[in-house]
């Protein structure tokens, strides 16, 4: 559970004792080890807001089962003690207060059998009411109190069903939005042409949050990212859908149905779920309850099973994790390793084994709707989710084999590596860049969807995304000059470069990441470090440095009238990434990068690890944020062996993509 972030002193001129570093690298690397699994991988929890967790409970009394007192008592705890001092619920820990993920966790507390009356409560309700009420929830939060009764359906969006049988050229193809809400809102299509009402055995509602009568609630209002001109015309559209889906004809809407579910028994996944992420699996056994079929139908008793596995349990709290990240943290922390440890890693050695079995090489996903000719080769983010494998995960994992295979001379992952390659290749979209799932999901227009309150439907091409691929298309040595796609990747990042001269990072919080992703892939695809772009960003870099040595971004930063850097305490992880671009940029013997070097060595703990209770992790900007509690154990320990290996060398040239 999270712990207080650590406030250091660091000196203005400082210097890094050698025998104090190899022993601070010791320590780390003996106490990452020790959360190896049995078969060699990493698996960190992966934190989320208090959203999911109160979901989860929802979900239980949707579907009237049998109450877990003892599971229900440890997530009302970790749900009290995440409420803020403005007494409602942040995105991310000390952040304003979030509408949505306030109402969500009262309403949990409410029906887990807290007191309405109970102070925490109170100031909870206080709180949701001076700002508007629940009125002003977000629209999946909206569909959850629909499907609670708490509204109508007058107060969501019409999402017709037979949007599953529009032909690929229509502007509303399932392929033209993102992965995630792909998986999402094929089940929660069928939930809105059947609208069924929670079974919610203790009767609880929420009347109270609203200042006006729920069941008389319209529509959202327009989204600050939305136009008005799109919006008055979507919002139209939706009135006029309103108006004639009564009339669609049964036998189309039967078939629409039917669609609707192969897609999801197609992609279920196992117990990993549909997507391998927790709403559209929530949404997936919601839907088979909606058709009456039972709790151990198999199919929903598979997808409910693989829920629970996302529950994280400890002594006196719990929380539902909104899925697993074991690939991106085995990836990760093989760098770590290899860097701290080199080829004599026994245990990074074993961990690139276990990541050659979950390499997709027989199963063409959703992306091959725009790349039928590429062949599969990625790596998903979580055990299993192959029809949705991640590039940068990919990405990680190719450069980590390859470091291991240069080092130790043996051709065992050659095939593997090709194959991530290859496919990465064929994944670069029209604009040089490279995007998550997805390739060309550039149809911004959706975003002005009544649906896409959240701004976050689309799967665009993105710097850090982009800087990972041409990370690993250089450390396999190609060049602006020998490729294009690196060479188009570069000018691609030429073009998104900010003034100020940072980089967006839209997977991690925020332009530290983004500009560390992107100044190691620039070094490795062999851009001067006098480049007018490299030296801006290092001064970026430098310019934002904490007065303890470490560096800290706020989440506020992904604001959409962005104005400059949003300052935070320093992290672990936020200062390992600056270290890690600073050195990647040249400027290992930097005085800024001794000072960065100290900060980690002085907030390392006696177990020799680093707390971070800050979340630095990105879901959706501005609206979902994630804690991954593995960063605040391998970056810090790859940036000090990093500033080790490259301290001893005359060259002092990073010569790998990250």
């Amino acid at each position: 559970m999270p712990s207080v972030d650590q406030t250091v002193a660091v000196d203005a001129v400082a210097t890094v004792d050698p025998a104090s570093l190899e022993k601070s690298i010791s320590q780390a690397t003996q106490a990452l080890l020790g959360y190896r699994q049995s078969d060699g991988h990493w698996v960190f929890e992966l934190e989320a807001d208090s959203t999911i967790p109160s979901e989860y409970v929802l979900l239980r009394h949707y579907l009237a089962e049998p109450v877990d007192s003892e599971l229900e008592a440890k997530i009302a705890n970790y749900l009290r003690r995440t409420q803020g001092a403005h007494g409602g619920w942040p995105l991310v820990q000390d952040g304003a207060f979030d509408m949505s993920a306030s109402v969500k966790s009262y309403f949990a507390l409410k029906m887990i059998g807290d007191s309405v009356d109970a102070p925490h409560m109170v100031r909870a309700r206080e709180a949701i009411r001076s700002r508007g009420g629940a009125a002003n929830s977000n629209v999946f939060t909206r569909f959850l109190l629909a499907f609670y009764g708490v509204v109508s359906w007058r107060a969501v969006p019409v999402l017709p069903v037979e949007i599953m049988l529009l032909p690929m050229w229509s502007p509303f193809h399932l392929n033209r939005i993102s992965y995630w809400a792909r998986t999402t809102i094929v089940p929660l299509m069928v939930l809105a042409a059947l609208k069924p009402i929670a079974k919610n055995p203790k009767g609880v509602g929420i009347d109270e949050l609203f200042l006006q009568d729920p069941r008389s609630l319209g529509m959202t209002a327009k989204a600050p990212h939305q136009s008005w001109g799109w919006f008055v015309l979507f919002r139209s559209l939706d009135v006029i859908l309103r108006a004639v889906e009564p009339l669609f004809p049964k036998k189309l809407r039967a078939r629409a149905i039917d669609s609707a579910v192969a897609f999801i028994e197609e992609r279920l996944n196992g117990e990993d779920g549909l997507g391998a992420i927790y709403p559209p699996m929530a949404n997936t056994v919601m839907m088979y309850e909606a058709f009456g079929r039972p709790a151990d139908y198999p199919p929903r008793a598979v997808t409910r099973r693989g829920i629970d596995k996302l529950l994280v349990i400890g002594e006196h709290e719990a929380y539902c994790q909104p899925c697993v990240s074991p690939v991106w943290d085995t990836g990760l922390t093989c760098h770590a390793l290899i860097e701290a440890s080199g080829a004599d890693s026994a245990e990074a050695k074993q961990a690139l084994d276990w990541l050659k079995t979950k390499q997709v090489l027989d199963l063409k996903g959703d992306w091959a709707v725009k790349r039928p000719d590429v062949r599969p080769g990625g790596w998903a983010f979580q055990y299993n989710n192959a029809h949705y494998p991640d590039l940068d995960d990919t990405a990680v994992v190719v450069m980590a084999m390859d470091r291991a295979r240069r080092q130790s001379g043996s051709q065992e992952y050659d095939n593997a590596i090709a194959r991530g390659r290859e496919w990465i290749e064929g994944m670069q979209s029209r604009d040089g860049g490279w995007a998550a799932f997805d390739v060309d999901n550039l149809e911004y227009y959706l975003n002005n969807i009544p649906f896409s309150d959240h701004g976050a439907l689309l799967d665009p091409p993105t710097e850090d995304v982009t800087a990972r691929c041409i990370s690993m298309l250089a450390q396999l040595g190609e060049t602006a000059e020998t490729s294009k796609a690196v060479a188009d990747g570069v000018t691609y990042l030429r073009r998104t470069q900010l003034a100020e001269g940072s980089w967006y990072g839209r997977w991690g919080l925020n332009y530290v990441y983004g500009t560390w992703s992107v100044l190691c892939a620039l070094n490795v695809a062999g851009v001067d470090h006098k480049d007018p772009m490299i030296r801006k960003a290092v001064d970026w870099l430098l310019s934002i440095q904490n007065k303890d040595g470490g560096w800290g971004e706020d989440a506020v930063s992904y604001r959409l009238d962005y104005r400059g850097f949003e300052s935070a305490p320093s992290t672990s992880s936020q200062t390992a990434w600056a270290l890690l671009g600073l050195m990647a940029a040249g400027e290992v013997g930097n005085p800024a990068v001794a000072r960065g070097v100290g900060y980690l060595k002085a907030t390392q703990t006696e177990k020799g690890l680093w707390d971070e209770a800050r979340y630095t992790a990105t879901g959706f900007p501005r609206v979902f944020y994630l804690r991954y509690h593995g960063y605040s154990k391998f970056f810090p320990l790859w940036a000090l062996a990093r500033y080790r290996n490259l301290s001893s060398t005359n060259s002092r040239v990073v010569g790998v993509g990250m």
